[in-house]
């Protein structure tokens, strides 16, 4: 399926023909009627149903009086102000200016304040004593005409400057008020923002889901946007006439499926048809994806789907579309520690709930896509919720050139580019990989400055898709000859297995992180597969390894991923297709595709003896495949020469040049090749010209 073009023209707001649907509630929503409860009686008309606590008037006010009572108790404990003098009597400042203690003083009015040459203890007995060399004290009513004496006598300096009257009331309002005002405009602001992007503070609740619809003059997206997936479109069609002409259906007393699961790939186009369902009907387009809906907060995911619903029931006739719904559809009672999927699960029981409790004829209809349907629970899969099962197929031949043509209405193509032989060339590419391809193709174009995308520019990108980025990466003489003997052996092997996918290229050129790729594609979209072209493909992916122990007489770890894939290939031959005849037709595999290991917990469903026939018989189709491809290598030695010869002097080499090279015919559709053509002799016959290194 194509993704055809950007989520930029989405479904539009619903026409006035769908508004004929039968309402309740004078019309405003599709809910069902309720009568007025008490507390919709105690609010009357003056307030708004839709509000919600707190209070927006009431609550930030509380807040800030709050603050500002703790901040005033509490200021003066972090701040205190720094007044360190001492209290004392004006007859101990006496004394303490005829002993000589007072150095300076400072006046005004009845207030002295003073510095003493040693610290000055007051009270001098209890618990609430203070010590300082700074003073304060204040004159007695009555006059005492012998201090000025007693000042000059003891040489005390008597200071003009004014006292010192400590903080300001401006600075100590400051201190007491300005933090809890800061604090405060801060969670404003804070509120502010989250009430812009999410609904505010106390919306953790709310249903996050973005809701699609066609601005003016941006297109929507329509089945005019969707190719290669026909059968699923087609089952799709239904809910579209649905949405436009609901009366057709409800005059017969019929109802159209509640909710539809499309099941596919990734990158099949789920999500791009929901919009255009949603784009075809015209109706508003709710999208989110299941993980959305769970949080750490339990409760949170279920309020969401009913927030989500409520939105919807209110714009309805209406599309809701969760993605991935596996997240949060899981089957209930799985394994797991004590509480770990108790949210899922109440996500998963609303999301039954409201599937199960809103009317078919409010027109809202739920569309949701997965691609694990195995492991949904089955409440979701009953009729009255997702009533209808669409799977979306990866497109054939027809299918990849129909969604070619799509994704390149907008790009010019020169007149060497066949959108079928595209098509061809790329088996098993779905929507989303024929669209980065049609991209990466339009890069490649603007960076050669070109006008046109050529037939080259789409192979070189099928060539950096399939095979990977070239590396500037420099090899020694004999690394790269032993990459060039690997890389003939899996070439050579391919050619020579009749079951073999075709040898379409092979490079010695770094790429992603190997250091050569040779590249085998089917002549035509294969959906079943054979024990015999299984064994092929060990063959071929064990002839790299082979090519090294024969002309170099030793291995290497080159042959690490060959031995990998090899290794998975004979497994799933063992315990999934039952080709092997002592483990027989027993599928050792769980619903998730996943071995039956065993271990402690693991839930394996075989013993100790199979699971060492298991062992025994995977290594017994590699071994019988390594035996097989060795022969044809030993065999065809010179033919392997001569392949890495031509790779080590022009480095890549397409599909007619390796036959060229090694002198063999090309394979008919069928794959097989006819004994009685094979040359004896490889002919070695390349041009500088005929490579694309």
């Amino acid at each position: 399926m194509a993704d055809a073009k950007t989520p930029g023209g989405d479904p539009a707001a619903p026409v006035n023909a769908l508004n004929k649907l039968p309402t309740r509630n004078n019309g405003r929503t599709n809910e069902r009627a309720r009568p007025p409860g008490p507390e919709q009686a105690r609010r009357g008309n003056n307030e708004s149903p839709g509000r919600s606590f707190p209070p927006k008037l009431s609550w930030p006010w509380v807040l800030l009086l709050i603050f500002l009572a703790v901040n005033y108790f509490v200021a003066p404990i972090v701040l205190p102000d720094n007044n360190d003098r001492v209290t004392i009597p004006y007859t101990t400042f006496k004394e303490q200016m005829q002993r000589g203690n007072v150095a300076e003083i400072t006046t005004r009015g009845e207030a002295i304040q003073g510095v003493a040459r040693s610290e000055i203890t007051w009270p001098t007995t209890g618990e609430n004593q203070k010590k300082s060399t700074k003073f304060d004290t204040r004159l007695p009513s009555f006059p005492d005409p012998g201090l000025q004496q007693i000042l000059e006598q003891q040489g005390v300096v008597i200071n003009a400057r004014p006292p010192d009257e400590g903080r300001g009331w401006l600075l100590t309002l400051l201190l007491s008020f300005g933090p809890g005002l800061l604090f405060f405009g801060l969670l404003m602001w804070m509120f502010s923002r989250a009430q812009r992007n999410q609904g505010g503070m106390f919306s953790m609740g709310r249903s996050k889901a973005k809701r699609y619809a066609a601005a003016e003059g941006v297109p929507r997206i329509t089945f005019a946007d969707v190719a290669g997936i026909d059968e699923a479109e087609n089952e799709l069609v239904e809910i579209v006439d649905f949405l436009k002409n609901p009366e057709k259906y409800q005059r017969l007393g019929g109802s159209i499926p509640k909710g539809v699961l499309l099941v596919g790939s990734p990158g099949t186009g789920k999500t791009l048809l929901a919009k255009a369902v949603a784009g075809e009907a015209n109706v508003p387009f709710f999208s989110m994806s299941g993980s959305e809906f769970i949080e750490m907060i339990v409760g949170v995911g279920a309020s969401r789907v009913r927030d989500l619903f409520d939105n919807a029931k209110k714009e309805a006739p209406a599309i809701i579309f969760v993605d991935e719904l596996d997240a949060i559809g899981r089957r209930r009672g799985g394994t797991g520690g004590v509480g770990s999927h108790e949210e899922r699960e109440q996500t998963l029981n609303q999301l039954l709930v409201e599937m199960d409790g809103f009317d078919a004829r409010q027109a809202v209809i739920v569309l949701a896509a997965t691609n694990r349907p195995d492991v949904l629970d089955p409440a979701l899969l009953r009729p009255g919720r997702f009533d209808r099962r669409v799977v979306v197929q990866r497109p054939d031949r027809v299918g990849r050139d129909k969604i070619l043509r799509v994704h390149t209405r907008g790009v010019p193509l020169a007149p060497d580019v066949d959108l079928m032989e595209v098509a061809q060339t790329t088996p098993g590419l779905v929507g989303a990989d024929l669209r980065n391809l049609v991209n990466e193709a339009a890069l490649l174009a603007a960076r050669r400055e070109r006008n046109h995308v050529t037939r080259q520019d789409f192979f070189d990108a099928m060539e950096k898709i399939v095979l990977g980025p070239a590396r500037a990466m420099v090899l020694n003489a004999e690394d790269r000859k032993r990459v060039a003997y690997h890389e003939s052996g899996h070439a050579l092997v391919g050619l020579l297995v009749p079951e073999a996918d075709p040898v379409q290229r092979v490079t010695i050129v770094p790429r992603g992180q190997a250091l050569g790729v040779t590249y085998s594609r089917p002549a035509d979209d294969i959906v079943n597969y054979t024990e015999p072209y299984l064994r092929a493909r060990i063959q071929v992916a064990l002839g790299g390894r082979i090519a090294e122990e024969i002309i170099f007489n030793m291995t290497s770890t080159g042959a690490e991923n060959d031995i990998k894939q090899a290794t998975n290939l004979a497994r799933q031959m063992v315990v999934r297709w039952g080709m092997s005849p002592k483990v027989g037709l027993v599928a050792l595999v769980g619903d998730d595709g996943n071995e039956f290991l065993g271990g402690f917990g693991m839930g394996r469903e075989h013993g100790e003896a199979m699971a060492s026939i298991v062992d025994q018989e995977t290594r017994r189709i590699i071994d019988e495949s390594y035996a097989a491809a060795r022969i044809l290598v030993e065999r065809e030695r010179g033919r392997l020469g001569a392949l890495a010869e031509a790779l080590l002097e022009h480095e890549s080499l397409d599909h007619d040049e390796i036959l060229r090279v090694t002198n063999l015919p090309a394979k008919p559709h069928s794959g097989r090749i006819d004994p009685t053509q094979i040359v004896a002799e490889p002919v070695l016959q390349l041009k500088a010209a005929d490579s694309d290194a």
